[in-house]
């Protein structure tokens, strides 16, 4: 059984058998490729912020190491009991040096979020004038110790504001994991 198809049918059969072919060729190899394609650029681009971090990290070496020396350096040592001692001799120099009265220090052990470290939090109450108060934190902050200021709070004692209550919560950091359970 054979089929004439009269020259017109012929030709609309072969256009429908491309785009039937092209729409299966879109799907099968075209489409597949377009998103390898971009898949690839997008993994390019990541690649090439990876290199430029790592170049950056180069260049930025020898200052991180020395920043890392420094901070090393200036953490609290291993004994729980010296680096409690440290604290407090500090913060009662810093007291007497700018001239504030240290009310009540509570210094409580945390862990660190990782096995590496571990936490000294000091909660302090300082009194003084504003200028005292601001030399006691400026001698805080420049101490060779690791320390951060957490929070702070400052209140005002009398009705003048000349007397000034701070409170502080002072965390030191010691490079070592704190014994005992977590």
């Amino acid at each position: 059984m054979k089929i004439n198809l009269p020259n017109r049918q012929v030709l609309l059969l072969k256009i429908a058998a491309v785009g039937v072919g092209l729409l299966i060729l879109n799907s099968v190899v075209i489409g597949p490729l377009g998103d390898l394609w971009s898949d690839h650029a997008a993994e390019i681009r990541r690649l090439r912020t990876s290199v430029a971090d790592g170049r950056s990290l180069i260049v930025r070496g020898p200052a991180l190491r020395q920043r890392w020396s420094e901070m090393q350096h200036g953490a609290l040592p291993r004994d729980q009991a010296q680096s409690e001692h440290d604290l407090i001799s500090g913060l009662e120099n810093w007291a007497r040096a700018s001239g504030v009265e240290l009310g009540s220090q509570k210094p409580l052990w945390k862990h660190g979020t990782t096995d590496d470290y571990s936490l000294l939090e000091c909660r302090l109450d300082a009194t003084g004038t504003l200028m005292a108060l601001t030399r006691f934190i400026y001698e805080l902050e420049r101490a060779p110790l690791a320390l951060r200021v957490e929070s702070d709070e400052l209140l005002s004692r009398d009705d003048s504001g000349q007397r000034l209550t701070l409170s502080l919560i002072v965390t030191g950091l010691k490079l070592s994991p704190l014994e005992g359970k977590p």
